[in-house]
């Protein structure tokens, strides 16, 4: 057996290919098929001479995305895709299908409908290849870093981050919530391993709906002893840009096919990254003529103009306190803190936030008091402030709102299989 991929790149005379019809085309005697499996495209000519009636027959009856099976001889042919084609002596039908119901240009609920079938395109096969090169590859830079890969819990007693967006679950008669973050439990790994990550799904049930909002998300957190703001924003640079680099190394045939710009790609991981504080920000984007002032967040339309003013990603640093979470590290002032958003460039915005960490004890706690939190729920969390404090930070990464950057992708539902949005009325 031979896939599609050796009998385009060997010299291969005689073939036995298996997979999937991509198109078909009938003349009055010969049909055109292209075969498809995980890798590549070919053409394969049915000639009429070659088959008794009953096997023409069957083969007109074919449907796109049959599966099938066809031996013949390969030979050159310019005119066909990718340049060769495969003349059939002989066939084996898997399945004939039925008339597809996707033909290329529906309309978004009816791909969505058809979400299960939709996920055979070209398109999403390419990047799916994408997404599992670069989970690898941060995978990879962590553990070349020294960071140690743990499995936090999904089912959780409290929130991370807001408590609007939390997904409530029965748990034996108790509330509970799925994970928002892991953040809590790799802080308190890092007094065993020091530098910890986690690759998890995530869920927000935030009433957001943009074309880059998820309610089920992939979430590569890391967390690090020792660690300082700068310290967390130097690995953060790093990954990224070794993430990039790895996609451009394995994945030069599908970023080709999603017509992506490999030059802009690579300059993203030549090049430091900026960085500005929000309050430089703020003023940016007055100067913009946009109706922001000091204290309001930035939300998708403001990140994008930001992003476009520079040609590679941007770190903002030094949010307003009030502005981000409870276990953010104050900075001297008291007014903002220790954190940053990374912002993916060509108006793509925020695919990182991150912070150093609050590590004292009694201005966590009256933190968690600030923000109406239930004290008894976070004793634990301040166990790690009572007993042996250290200095630390952390982030978390969007694994989709990355891949929807480098890919160039409009909408963030193209980077899973079966997106959980507000709009998806049935879940498969």
């Amino acid at each position: 057996m031979t896939n599609i991929k050796e009998a385009l790149e060997k010299d291969l005379k005689e073939v036995s290919l298996r997979g999937w019809i991509y198109r078909k085309r009938e003349l009055k005697d010969k049909i055109f098929v292209v075969l498809r499996d995980k890798d590549e495209i070919i053409q394969c000519v049915f000639s009429k001479e070659n088959f008794d009636e009953k096997s023409w027959k069957e083969l007109l009856e074919l449907q796109i995305e049959a599966s099938i099976e066809v031996f013949g001889f390969v030979r050159e042919d310019p005119r066909a895709p990718n340049g060769k084609e495969v003349e059939v002596k002989n066939y084996k039908i898997f399945d004939k299908g039925l008339p597809f119901p996707l033909h290329g240009r529906e309309e978004v609920s009816t791909i969505m409908k058809y979400r299960h079938l939709w996920i055979r395109s070209r398109k999403f096969n390419a990047i799916l290849k994408i997404k599992a090169t670069l989970m690898q590859a941060l995978r990879e830079w962590l553990e070349k870093n020294e960071y140690i890969e743990v499995n936090p819990p999904i089912i959780i007693p409290v929130a991370v981050e807001e408590v609007q967006t939390l997904f409530e679950i029965n748990y034996f008669d108790k509330k509970a919530y799925l994970t928002q973050s892991s953040q809590l439990y790799l802080e308190a790994l890092i007094y065993s391993l020091e530098k910890v990550y986690c690759l998890a799904p995530s869920f927000r049930a935030e009433k957001s709906r943009t074309r880059r909002h998820l309610h089920e998300y992939w979430h590569l957190e890391i967390e690090s002893a020792w660690y300082d703001l700068k310290d967390i924003m130097r690995d953060a640079e790093s990954m990224v840009k070794y993430g990039i680099e790895k996609v451009i190394e394995k994945n030069e045939k599908e970023l080709k096919f999603l017509k992506r710009d490999t030059k802009i790609l690579e300059n993203y991981v030549e090049k430091p990254f900026e960085k500005i504080t929000y309050e430089k920000a703020i003023e940016i984007l007055q100067s913009k003529g946009l109706n922001i002032n000091y204290g309001d967040d930035l939300g998708a339309d403001e990140e994008r103009v930001l992003t476009l003013e520079f040609e590679v990603p941007i770190f903002v640093t030094h949010y307003p306190r009030k502005l981000k979470a409870f276990y953010m590290k104050e900075s001297g002032n008291g007014k903002t803190v220790e954190n940053f958003d990374l912002l993916a460039s060509e108006g793509y915005g925020e695919i990182i936030g991150g912070s150093q960490r609050e590590d004292d004890y009694e201005i966590l706690k009256n933190k968690i008091i600030e923000w109406n939190l239930p004290l008894e729920k976070y004793e634990w969390y301040l166990d790690l402030r009572r007993y042996g404090s250290v200095p630390h930070s952390g982030f978390g990464l969007g694994i989709e709102r990355m891949l929807m950057w480098v890919c160039k992708l409009e909408h963030i539902r193209d980077t899973l299989p079966f997106p959980r949005l507000r709009e998806t009325e049935i879940l498969i």
